[in-house]
């Protein structure tokens, strides 16, 4: 009966093992930049999200040549949670290439290949893959600006690329600039077939709250343009609470934010009926109060009520969430709550819905 038992216990440790652990998943396996300019760099960034029930940690990362470098999410990436490994590629040769990025982490197996190919080429004549985005004659690398993690009093810099596919001189313009943004294009003036830049510098000091600020600017596509949905340009930046002057023993006194779940499943719910709610507990783990600062939706579908916004040390609260079925219009758009904390290592938490 004994060795029973121990074979018992031995078999549900293995199982448990195994069922406790981390897996990486990619949202590419092959990049490809199709033709790139000789000796200009390139970078491919790949999202690495955890699938797995333990935190991943990516423990290395190499490339498959010498003119290639990596950099990569070097904190534990919690499981549902997302990193980068972004490779930068700075041709030598003409010609086709095709290189690979092997990722080391705690996962099974652990080491993954990534890839990314192309072709070098004097002058770059098609710009489907290195300019995906067609607005008018002109395309451009990008279809939105983002700044996901700003701080105050910090300038973040974005370029922008465009190529002028028209019969006549171009000149870059971002019409609607808010006043938190400031362009420059380089150079002024792009002749056809030509490419060029425009540098967007974000002042941080002008955004006027914490959380998510939205903005639409307008490309310009010729002299004289107007703004309409053809050529506008999203903008999003997340400002969050800087905490460069914290102290070491301001570090150990800091609160500490968890939270019960940040995915909520209510479609099982709301095919039922046009209502569904539910509670989220937010626990403050750390020696000091846990200060909800921001608290935004970003759909009318979406409310939101918060019990406290200041939670003392070992205190709980309770953050309910309801879902409306209604605006089916809008039924496909990514819902999320953003909340803003003083939690220095989670200044930042999004709670995903789905419905």
């Amino acid at each position: 009966m004994k060795r029973c038992l121990l074979s018992i216990i031995a078999l549900l440790t293995t199982v448990l093992v195994a069922v406790a652990q981390p897996r990486i998943s990619s949202n590419k396996e092959v990049h490809n930049f199709g033709q790139i300019e000789w000796k200009r760099p390139v970078t491919v960034e790949y999202t690495i999200t955890n699938t797995g029930n333990e935190p991943l940690v990516l423990t290395d990362v190499n490339t498959s040549c010498a003119c290639s470098v990596a950099e990569w999410t070097k904190e534990p990436i919690a499981p549902g949670e997302k990193g980068v490994v972004k490779a930068s590629f700075d041709a030598k040769a003409l010609g086709r290439f095709e290189k690979s990025v092997a990722i080391y982490s705690n996962a099974e197996p652990h080491l993954v290949y990534l890839k990314f190919k192309g072709e070098v080429v004097m002058e770059v004549k098609d710009f489907t893959k290195t300019h995906p985005f067609e607005i008018g004659n002109i395309r451009t690398n990008r279809n939105e600006i983002s700044f996901p993690d700003v701080y105050r009093g910090e300038k973040p810099e974005m370029l922008m690329e465009v190529v002028n596919l028209s019969d006549r001189p171009y000149e870059p313009v971002l019409m609607h600039l808010p006043p938190y943004l400031k362009m420059e294009a380089e150079p002024n003036v792009l002749l056809k077939g030509k490419r060029g830049t425009i540098k967007l510098t974000l002042d941080t000091d002008l955004l006027q709250d914490f959380g998510l600020t939205q903005a639409s600017m307008y490309l310009s596509r010729f002299a004289g343009d107007k703004i309409s949905e053809e050529n506008e340009i999203p903008f999003t930046a997340v400002l969050l609470p800087d905490f460069s002057q914290m102290t070491a023993q301001d570090s150990l006194n800091a609160p500490v934010i968890q939270l019960s779940e940040t995915n909520i499943d209510l479609s099982e719910k709301l095919k039922k009926k046009r209502k569904a709610s539910h509670s989220i507990t937010i626990t403050n783990n750390g020696k000091s109060p846990l200060s909800i600062s921001k608290l935004q939706v970003f759909n009318s579908s979406v409310e939101v009520s918060l019990k406290k916004k200041v939670i003392s040390a070992g205190e709980t609260t309770k953050l309910k969430v309801t879902i409306r079925r209604n605006n089916e219009g809008n039924k496909k758009h990514h819902l999320r709550i953003l909340m803003i904390t003083n939690d220095p290592l989670h200044p930042k938490m999004e709670i995903n819905i789905k419905r």
